[in-house]
């Protein structure tokens, strides 16, 4: 199908943009600030819309509205104008809208995301088209942004800083962003109205105390800490991409003696965790993936080797140059495509570890080039 994805570039849009890519056929067509001008024309072309591009929060003077206008009102407009270029295509459309749980909680957030999924019916069912609302709780994950998206972002922020939030200690359903976009593209063939993907029941005190039990795991001690539950592992993931790539690569602690040295590469609190070994020629690449939710080390032993990552759907390469002389480890963050290149004279030597055990029916594992060919790379093949 080709999808128009608003709010791409955003949190959810991210992470939206990133499974369909994995785990679908979907031609994604991205719509941020820059290419809302041109919706009405990407809508007419497209198969069905995921609309997730909304206002959580308030610009200073913009428009003479107050914060609480901004809000709500700023998702009422996104909504009339997407309903314009639903009505503007001249045939059925389907639609999934990102609604949220607090839609109509009487707050102007709540009251703005309401009224947008009903202008979105009235357009689409207008037209003969279907929508689908999904009621999305409170989300987290890699990449969101401390003091805006979520708490969890927040207190994320603060542990690696060494600050102590104020906590509400609240009940909350917590819902990870890969999850959510799950649900997001489910509603692309359901036939259903409304979905309500639901998250982990926890409370604000427990995630804080988790993330400390995480920092003083991974950067205090080295190891990689508990993951024996699937919340774990998305808390996990979303911490440690945080620290990317200032806390990268990690310095390992080799022991020498007259008859060599012994590194240990990984230390495991707890989970399954499978390590291999490989000997890689010179001039040789390795990876060229990425990885939903696997947590994967690259630990160089000997020789000497380049590690290259890039987040999805953005042109910067991050190098690390690394050597066995000077043992260390690159942790790869999910969603970056990352591989590893032998760049000496002589065979390197790489431990790779996983945190589960590899499965033939889901491996976790997408190919995916770290630098793209140009065109004119492309047109000499």
């Amino acid at each position: 199908m080709r999808i128009v994805l608003t709010g791409a570039r955003g949190f959810m849009g991210w992470h939206t943009r990133l499974r369909a890519h994995a785990l679908t056929q979907h031609e994604i067509t991205p719509v941020g600030r820059e290419e809302w001008p041109d919706l009405p024309t990407l809508v007419a072309e497209a198969d069905a819309v995921i609309h997730i591009a909304g206002v959580n929060r308030a610009r200073d003077e913009e428009g003479g509205l107050s914060p609480d206008e901004q809000v709500n009102l700023g998702n009422v407009r996104l909504a009339e104008e997407l309903a314009e270029a639903v009505r503007g295509a001249g045939r059925p459309v389907r639609v999934v809208y990102a609604n949220s749980i607090q839609a109509g909680n009487g707050t102007p957030y709540g009251a703005g995301k309401q009224r947008a999924g009903e202008v979105l019916r009235e357009a689409v069912e207008s037209t003969g088209g279907h929508l689908t609302e999904v009621m999305l709780p409170n989300l987290f994950g890699e990449h969101c942004r401390p003091n805006y998206n979520s708490f969890t972002a927040t207190f994320i922020d603060k542990v690696i800083k060494g600050e102590e939030p104020t906590i509400n200690d609240n009940p909350v359903n917590l819902l990870h962003a890969q999850k959510a976009a799950a649900a997001l593209l489910e509603g692309l063939e359901t036939t259903e109205t409304v979905l309500e993907p639901k998250g982990e029941d926890v409370g604000v005190q427990e995630v804080w105390d988790l993330l400390v039990e995480f920092h003083e795991s991974y950067v205090g001690r080295g190891e990689i800490p508990d993951l024996s539950t699937d919340f774990r592992i998305d808390l996990f993931n979303s911490y440690r991409t945080a620290l990317f790539p200032e806390h990268y690569p990690i310095k390992l602690k080799p022991h020498a003696d007259p008859r060599g040295f012994f590194v240990e590469t990984v230390r495991c609190a707890g989970g399954q965790g499978q390590s291999s070994i490989s000997t890689t020629v010179p001039g040789i690449t390795r990876g060229e993936h990425y990885h939903l939710s696997k947590i994967e080390r690259f630990a160089v032993v000997q020789g000497t080797a380049r590690m290259s990552l890039r987040k999805m759907f953005t042109d910067e390469v991050l190098d690390f140059h690394v050597t066995g002389e000077e043992t260390t480890a690159v942790d790869m963050p999910v969603g970056w495509v990352h591989n590893i290149t032998n760049t000496g004279d002589d065979t390197l030597i790489t431990q790779f570890w996983v945190h589960e055990f590899f499965d033939p029916e889901n491996p976790d594992t997408f190919p995916e080039p770290v630098r793209p060919a140009t065109d004119a790379e492309e047109n000499a093949r």
